[in-house]
């Protein structure tokens, strides 16, 4: 039969997602398995959100608002910038997809830390774009000044994910100044934001004090903090030009009713969402000093999230945690992450940590 798909994709590594609880607890025979995968907040929906979407629902038979206006105003009004800078897609990972179409052609060069986002170089392999990945840190983070001299005429975009997935590690003010000042004005640099609601640091900057650069784009999420994950919206605030850009190439519709609902809903909640945001950062602290008890090498994380550096152990380990009923997500030969659960379920799973 003749080869009717892209044959480069044979190559292309997948997106794993975190293993179904559900399944896993039918396979053990056990009553509830502990996700702690894919960095959800475990507190169910904000105050607001299902009677909103409930409501949406009721008038589905339309097409949603494409301009995705009243979500825009909003958010808008929230990070004090016009409107026109702003846009909207289905989640965050969908708007790096559209930064990169709107950027780059094949052959061109997108840069990012390695590792960070699983997603980049799915989307740089999609778009026909070269990826260049640059090692992390020996302790596991961004290594800026490789990254600053990797630049060549060929490359169009920065992705730089602070505080950076899967490793929790953070990029502080004077690092992100430094940086901008020497990529210079004629590349795109994407401050990835996705769990900004989790940084307690003051040293780590707001991607919005950069906002007024031509060339920086602040991308963020409603899927993590404020509990959206299973709706997928996110958002981005660039240069007007580049924002129009971006909307144009989005597929037509993509941030739907439900969603821009759900959305505006979230934003009223903000003070709910804050509060359960310092109960994961709570949570967060005391899951790092438990398992540096355990573990060599675990950095300090300012997402909802830890990382175990354990290298070749950590498939082994997260086979041993799901033995055990806990999900988590391992990175063969380089780490495992955690995501912070409740307070009982960061409980069971040091307790199955503890006997590995």
């Amino acid at each position: 039969m003749a080869n009717l798909t892209r044959a480069d994709l044979e190559a292309l590594p997948k997106y794993v997602p975190g293993r179904s609880p559900a399944d896993l607890a039918r396979e053990l025979g056990i009553e509830e398995a502990i996700k702690l995968a894919s960095n959800e907040v475990p507190y169910g929906p904000l105050p607001g959100v299902v009677e909103a979407v409930t409501e949406a629902v009721t008038n589905v038979h339309r097409y949603p608002d494409m301009g995705v206006l009243a979500l825009r105003e909003a958010l808008a009004a929230k990070l004090d910038v016009p409107v026109d800078r702003v846009a909207t897609g289905c989640g965050s990972v969908a708007l790096c997809e559209h930064l990169v179409k709107a950027t780059a052609m094949p052959g061109d060069e997108i840069i990012f830390s390695w590792r960070s986002f699983e997603a980049y170089p799915i989307i740089a392999a999609t778009a026909g774009v070269t990826a260049v990945k640059i090692p992390n840190t020996p302790v596991h983070g961004h290594d800026l000044d490789a990254m600053a001299a990797a630049v060549t005429p060929r490359t169009k975009l920065i992705l730089v994910c602070n505080p950076n997935n899967p490793t929790g590690t953070f990029l502080r003010r004077e690092e992100i100044e430094r940086f901008l000042d020497t990529v210079g004005p004629d590349v795109l640099v994407v401050l990835d934001e996705a769990y900004r609601e989790f940084v307690t640091d003051p040293g780590v900057p707001d991607g919005m004090d950069f906002a007024d650069r031509p060339n920086v784009v602040v991308l963020r999420t409603f899927s993590k903090a404020w509990g959206l994950a299973g709706l997928r919206a996110g958002y981005l605030v660039a240069a007007p030009e580049v924002a129009d850009a971006v909307r144009k190439v989005i597929t037509p519709f993509s941030t739907n009713a439900c969603v821009q609902a759900a959305a505006l809903a979230a934003l009223r909640a903000e003070e709910e969402m804050a509060r359960r945001a310092a109960l994961v950062i709570a949570e967060r602290d005391r899951l790092t000093a438990a398992v540096r008890e355990l573990f060599a090498d675990v950095p300090e994380s300012q997402a909802n999230f830890v990382w175990l550096p354990l290298g070749d152990k950590s498939v082994d380990f997260a086979k041993h945690c799901e033995s055990n009923g806990v999900i988590v997500r391992p990175f063969a030969g380089e780490g495992v992450r955690v995501t912070v659960g409740t307070a009982e379920e960061n409980d069971v799973f040091l307790k199955v940590a503890a006997a590995f």
